[in-house]
């Protein structure tokens, strides 16, 4: 099991690798949903997105044959951004698997950064089976994007960022996919203030965490087109995730669609921030029900900015 000690030891070796990310007071959400909000903005982290803390954590644990082989994942994007970047600062070779639908401003992202990219799929889990496949045949490494132990200590950085420069934060709110990020950063909270609530939200288009937890077993679940693409995706039987959820997450929130689409819409005109749907996630709740968090010392964790222009500018035009 991942401990404190372990997350403690990750953020000092990725520390010149990455950004500590401001914690900024949302005066909006605060005024809106009658509590004290914090953004934790990994919108603004490098390839903007949390995803580089697991990355180069794992990365800088490779072996000597994993390394002369070369690694391979599987991404709805950011992971393989952040896999691409981490892998060419380090001087490893990298192949990145995502789905033919994966938006063009993360596919542009990972070729950046001269990762071998591989579009296969209409989905999340298809990537992830034929990623797993080209690893067995070629030989090499597959990095999973959250059932790792590196990859949950890396992401775990972000708790204790959070908990470090807001020690009365009562609630933690993290967007949920596989639950590397959720796994990571209760730990890390719980671990240095105990009585801290963390909870998960995802997209009712993609509700496989929350109908897992609800369900004490992974299941599959039908999964609808979503803006939230980093949430997507099913989790894989035996994951680590899920057992760490079951102790560590006191509660999985579903939100609608078309509330994630909105918060998109509000964190740019209130607080002048690009947040991809899947970040946008975090302030989902509020808008869904405002006396949700009333009284609380809240911080939302914006999980990454990586948004299609022309999304935005759709979003930007259609929502009031």
């Amino acid at each position: 099991m991942v401990s404190l000690t372990d997350i403690r030891e990750a953020q000092k070796t990725i520390a010149p690798y990455i950004k500590c990310t401001p914690l900024t007071h949302s005066v909006y959400l605060s005024r809106f949903s009658h509590g004290d909000v914090f953004l934790k903005l990994e919108n603004q982290q490098i390839t903007n997105s949390f995803k580089v803390r697991g990355a180069f954590y794992k990365l800088l644990h490779l072996t000597r044959k994993e390394e002369r082989m070369g690694i391979i994942t599987a991404s709805a994007g950011n992971h393989g951004q952040a896999v691409a970047y981490a892998a060419k600062k380090l001087g490893f070779s990298a192949r990145i698997v995502v789905p033919t639908t994966t938006p063009h401003v993360k596919v542009a992202g990972i070729r950046k950064w001269g990762a071998d990219l591989v579009l296969f799929g209409d989905c999340y889990d298809e990537a992830e089976m034929k990623a797993k496949e080209l690893a067995k045949k070629d030989g090499c490494a597959y990095i999973s994007p959250y059932d790792d132990e590196l990859i949950i200590m890396g992401h775990g950085t972000v708790g204790l960022e959070i908990v470090e420069a807001l020690p009365n934060v009562d609630v933690i709110v993290v967007p949920v996919g596989g639950g590397g990020l959720i796994s990571g950063v209760s730990i890390a909270a719980k671990g240095v203030k105990p009585n801290v609530e963390v909870v998960g939200v995802q997209s009712e288009a993609s509700p496989v965490m929350y109908e897992s937890l609800k369900e004490g077993r992974i299941v599959e679940v039908p999964k609808m087109k979503t803006i939230a693409e980093g949430l997507s995706g099913g989790i894989e039987k035996g994951a680590l995730t899920f057992e760490i959820a079951k102790k560590c997450v006191d509660r999985m929130l579903l939100v609608k669609e078309a509330t994630i689409r909105h918060a998109v819409y509000l964190l740019y005109v209130h607080e002048h921030l690009v947040v991809e749907g899947s970040g946008a996630a975090a302030i989902a709740p509020f808008l869904e029900d405002k006396t949700l968090f009333k009284g609380k010392t809240v911080a939302c964790v914006l999980t990454g900015g990586n948004i299609d222009d022309e999304l935005l500018k759709d979003i930007l035009a259609t929502e009031r």
